[in-house]
């Protein structure tokens, strides 16, 4: 054998060996730290995207869940109180097995405008969740803190007022509006605290709803009888009952979640029968924002029952549509059945 070939293979063993011993390659990914703020009481799918987020520790760290007041779930009508919302956001923690783990904090009853003037006292309304989210901004972090409403924008409005040098440190992710058009609950129950958000330099995405349009997550339609099938003795079983709020009791998150359904058989509507689970595609679009399309836009103002444009307005924001209503759902019952829980390790690692 020429000199040549015995170095060449002699070469290629060494390598082979090499390659053989090293360890596999690791991927470092950054989970998104989230403080998630919701009117929980209101309907079914502040809850579902609770559970969403609590179950899906592969992506999310959860420094902490506030609340906010508007309707009650019987009627779109009628004030709730701020402490049902807290009552009910504590269920779902209850049953997700994370209650005791991650704090929950009562804000806004009233609204922005009502607030706002009181800020300077101590126990101002809303002020535990208003002041957690100031606390958790200012905390050192390499990426910015994602506020996560998905009711009205009270509390983050609030917060930004109080301490303005959160903007630097904060991006919100809004369920709400249904830009162009006018109307939507989260937006209704509030709009001065929209409008204030819409004028100050702080990272604003809109995931809007459209009523009625295939391009809101409005489109967002989980079937009754999906939910029948496939969410029962989901989650991890309680070793006490949890009451809920219609007065049974449930050991799993699962369970209470087809009995949410349940009770809104009135308000569903399609073929199959079903509803949209609005909020669950905030969630989502942070988890992969491939699942939806985005663009910016110079921010506008909500006027006299209308938006007006402001071309020419420096100050831009994230505008989403165009839900994948077939992706988020299956990611949806991918998480629900693969439970992942949120923790306060920053870092996964994954590896090849």
């Amino acid at each position: 054998m020429k000199n040549r070939e015995i170095i060449v293979i002699s070469f290629l063993a060494l390598f082979l060996t090499v390659a053989c011993c090293q360890k596999p390659a690791e991927t470092v990914l950054e989970k998104i730290h989230v403080i998630y703020d919701t009117d929980a009481n209101n309907e079914v799918d502040d809850q579902y995207a609770l559970a969403y987020l609590l179950f899906s520790g592969n992506h999310f760290v959860v420094e902490g869940v506030t609340v906010n007041a508007t309707s009650s779930p019987d009627g779109y009508s009628n004030h709730s109180l701020v402490e049902w919302h807290y009552d009910e956001a504590k269920r779902v923690m209850q049953l997700c097995g994370v209650w005791g783990n991650i704090p929950l904090y009562t804000g806004a009853q009233g609204s922005f405008e009502e607030i706002e003037a009181h800020l300077n006292e101590t126990d101002f309304d809303g002020y535990e969740a208003v002041d957690f989210i100031i606390e958790q901004a200012m905390q050192p972090r390499e990426d910015r803190l994602v506020l996560l409403p998905v009711g009205k924008l009270t509390n983050i409005a609030l917060a930004l007022k109080k301490e303005p040098r959160i903007a630097e440190k904060v991006h919100i992710v809004w369920l709400g509006s249904n830009y162009p058009e006018p109307g939507e609950h989260n937006q209704d129950w509030d709009i001065p605290s929209m409008n204030y958000i819409l004028d100050v330099d702080v990272p604003f995405d809109m995931v809007t709803v459209r009523y009625g349009e295939p391009s809101g997550t409005s489109a967002m339609m989980v079937a009754h009888a999906e939910i029948i099938r496939r969410m029962p003795n989901i989650g991890p079983r309680q070793s006490e009952p949890v009451i809920g709020r219609h007065g049974d009791e449930f050991y799993t998150w699962g369970d209470y979640a087809v009995e949410l359904y349940n009770k809104y058989q009135g308000h569903m509507w399609g073929d199959p029968k079903g509803r949209a689970l609005f909020d669950m595609a905030a969630v989502a679009i942070l988890k992969n924002p491939d699942w939806a399309e985005s663009y910016i836009h110079p921010a506008p103002i909500f006027t006299d029952g209308k938006w007006i444009e402001r071309p020419d307005n420096q100050r831009k924001i994230t505008i989403w549509e165009w839900f994948d209503i077939y992706a988020i759902p299956a990611d949806f019952f991918e998480t629900m059945n693969n439970i992942q829980f949120v923790g306060k390790q920053t870092r996964i690692q994954i590896n090849h």
